[in-house]
């Protein structure tokens, strides 16, 4: 028999009638008022573009606007900017030092570069080598001279 609290017809309700929140996570009820503008890239527009010119069959460019969200007035925008340049005008540029084709001490640079390359691993030899010979008068018991140790870590 159902106490003075229970309801019968929901049992999740509570005695006030009201219904127990279920863990549901209540949308949002503030609505924008304006949907914020879409920007297009210009890579975006020339690859549109492009499918728009592949489709053969009647329908598929209305297909193609359908799944993009556009609109065939965004086609013929677009093919006018294309035709005019402007989509390549627009589209990204590299940023940064220009590249070393256009220095004109690029030759030398790289020159100076093969040569520090060289001698770096000239002088990693000539270090091994040393440690070689360090470690082999230890070995043999031979003392260094007085000359060699005050030219090196002082």
């Amino acid at each position: 028999m159902p106490t003075e609290g229970d309801s019968e017809e929901n049992p999740t309700a509570t005695g006030d009638n009201t219904p127990v929140d279920s863990g549901r996570a209540h949308p949002d009820p503030e609505v924008p008022e304006q949907k914020p503008r879409r920007n297009f890239t210009a890579g975006y527009k020339l690859r549109i573009l492009q499918q728009a010119e592949a489709c053969v069959v009647p329908g598929q460019i209305g297909q193609l606007l359908r799944r993009e969200g556009l609109y065939s007035s965004n086609l013929t925008t677009w093919r006018k900017q294309r035709d005019q340049g402007l989509l390549h005008a627009m589209s990204p540029k590299k940023r940064g030092r220009k590249h070393k084709e256009n220095n004109p001490l690029a030759p030398r640079v790289a020159q100076l570069e093969k040569e520090n390359q060289r001698l770096e691993q000239k002088l990693k030899r000539a270090e091994l080598i040393i440690d070689a010979q360090k470690k082999i008068s230890e070995i043999l018991g031979i003392a260094q001279s007085l000359d060699e140790n005050k030219g090196g870590d002082s």
